[in-house]
């Protein structure tokens, strides 16, 4: 049996040349990235930090932002 998916955000991936690593957030949850050495490893990262964002939101009693789809930057 699968584990259940994380509701499906849109990332940003990018490299961070301050920080050595790919750094991954998830502009539609407030404060929600990770990292790692490597594309992959940034992704796996932040799809763990999504599980617990939403947790600890459901938690909190805070709102969930439905995901959006696709994101708009000018």
């Amino acid at each position: 049996m699968r584990p259940s998916r994380s509701p499906r955000y849109g990332l940003i991936i990018h490299w961070s040349e301050q920080d050595q690593a790919f750094i991954a957030e998830v502009p539609e949850l407030p404060g929600c990235a990770a990292d790692g050495k490597t594309y992959r490893e940034a992704l796996a990262n932040v799809e763990v930090i999504i599980r617990e964002w939403l947790e600890t939101a459901k938690e909190l009693g805070r709102p969930i932002p439905p995901p959006k789809g696709r994101l708009i930057f000018a």
